[in-house]
């Protein structure tokens, strides 16, 4: 996914959730908080109860403001 479809995407597993955000463990290792309203409706990682793993998709504009890109 790419900045011309308004999408980023890597491989991550949630481990953790509190109200407005999930703690994704990128496929780096790295854990980093999203906030929920930066999670693009066609991620497969959004629930921490679930323990969700699998491709987290993001806005672009956010991945490109945290350093993801």
């Amino acid at each position: 996914m790419s900045e011309d479809d308004g999408k980023w995407s890597c491989e991550a597993r949630c481990v953790g959730e509190k109200p407005l955000s999930i703690l994704c463990e990128m496929e780096d290792g790295t854990r980093r908080w999203i906030p929920k309203s930066i999670v693009h409706d066609d991620s497969e990682v959004y629930n921490a109860d679930e323990n969700d793993e699998g491709e987290l998709v993001l806005k672009w504009w956010w991945a490109e403001q945290e350093g993801l890109t």
